[in-house]
């Protein structure tokens, strides 16, 4: 028997002592465990490189700037299996917004800035070989205290590999990088390989989730982004930033044919009639398809049989109202 201090998730530690009998097996296991944010200006494939780390799709992806609004928690667990191993938490943030200046655009930002406080490593993440203003303006929110990897991204885009060697100079020259990793998060080696270099800067502490759990969203959050991914995937640029998707009936039954259903009843919320005429389509299609291929998407991740209803509202003036923003989650 062992006599250890009880401590909490922000590293304080409680005054008591309490004895503590560790499981059989388990005796001078190490655990890790620690918060990684993931930041970049948009459409620099941050929450393809989330899925990835992860190992599941957990965060949308859309060629749209600006298609992650929230902070998105994905958990990956590497157990050793004498109840040792690591946990890696990260933080998946928007792509801090410099175009407008919209009520929404702050809370993205204001999101962006408290996901990289108090975390425990930091990934920037750029394209390989490029450096926009876009790219300075996030770098410009990291300090030095926190380590922080130059993660160069989607390096199978890059032709001549020569190139990269003056551009990751200048890098160095812009930010005191901890470390440079070059990689595709379409890779599964690259992606093994961050994560072996991202468990060296995470503390030895006990995990803070289970080891099966993925995400600390829930399934009716997922049911949103699922269809605001469709959304955005079926109309292109066609369609301004300013939508969103609000989740108005999440029900659970049980199925005997199924095991379990879910029914959803979600709307789209745009800005103008013109943005709903274009999202129904014509005699409905485009709406009816949106709908097909997020059900088809959410059986999947959920494991079980979706119903899914989708309506389109107008509420003008939305992505400025701050009040309407609460209203519909946003920080």
């Amino acid at each position: 028997m062992t006599e250890t201090k009880k401590s909490t998730a922000d590293g304080q530690e409680p005054s008591e002592v309490q004895a503590h009998v560790e499981p059989a097996g388990t005796q001078g296991a190490t655990q890790r465990c620690g918060l990684i944010a993931i930041v970049g200006k948009p459409n620099v494939g941050k929450s393809t490189l989330l899925n990835a780390l992860v190992g599941q799709k957990i965060s949308i992806t859309s060629r749209k700037a600006q298609t992650t609004r929230h902070r998105i928690t994905g958990i990956r667990t590497l157990p050793t299996g004498d109840g040792g191993g690591t946990q890696f938490v990260f933080v998946d943030t928007p792509g801090f917004q410099t175009r407008h200046s919209t009520a929404l655009n702050k809370s993205l930002n204001k999101t962006v800035v408290g996901a990289i406080d108090g975390v425990d490593l930091v990934l920037f993440v750029v394209e390989a070989g490029s450096f926009t203003l876009g790219d300075a303006k996030v770098l410009a929110l990291l300090n030095e205290r926190t380590p922080t990897l130059l993660v160069a991204n989607k390096l199978d885009n890059v032709h001549r590999r020569a190139e990269i060697a003056p551009w990751l100079k200048d890098m160095q020259e812009r930010h005191a990088f901890t470390e440079f990793v070059p990689m595709s998060a379409k890779n599964s080696k690259d992606v093994a390989r961050l994560l072996t270099i991202c468990e060296r800067y995470l503390p030895e502490q006990g995990w803070w989730y289970s080891e099966d759990e993925l995400t600390d969203k829930s399934e009716k959050f997922l049911c949103s982004e699922v269809v605001r991914e469709k959304l955005f995937r079926l109309t292109g640029d066609e369609l301004p930033y300013t939508s969103t998707v609000i989740i108005d009936k999440f029900d659970e039954e049980k199925s005997k044919a199924h095991g379990r259903m879910v029914r959803v009843a979600a709307t789209i919320v745009v800005e103008r009639d013109g943005h709903k005429a274009m999202i129904i389509g014509e005699k409905g299609e485009r709406l009816k398809r949106i709908g097909t291929e997020a059900r088809q998407e959410l059986e999947k991740l959920m494991d079980c049989k979706v119903f899914l209803e989708l309506w389109v509202k107008v509420r003008s003036g939305w992505a400025d109202d701050e009040a309407r923003l609460r209203s519909f989650g946003y920080e």
